[in-house]
């Protein structure tokens, strides 16, 4: 699937005040996709559940 295909929303983890530099996600059927705003057709992250999971706990942390 393409970025361009899936539904990209503001993640609730993401607390800039500019709308415009904030954290995307999409959620797909097998997997997360991970963007930055600013750049929406450059390269993004895609993770498994299970990494999601790992990842959104440690940034709660930092």
């Amino acid at each position: 699937m393409s970025a361009t295909e899936l539904h990209w929303f503001k993640s609730s983890y993401s607390s800039s005040s500019d709308p415009n530099d904030c954290v995307e996600v999409a959620v797909a059927s097998t997997n997360i996709h991970v963007r930055d705003s600013k750049t929406p057709l450059t390269p993004h992250l895609t993770l498994t559940p299970t990494a999601w999971t790992h990842f959104v706990a440690h940034a709660a942390r930092a």
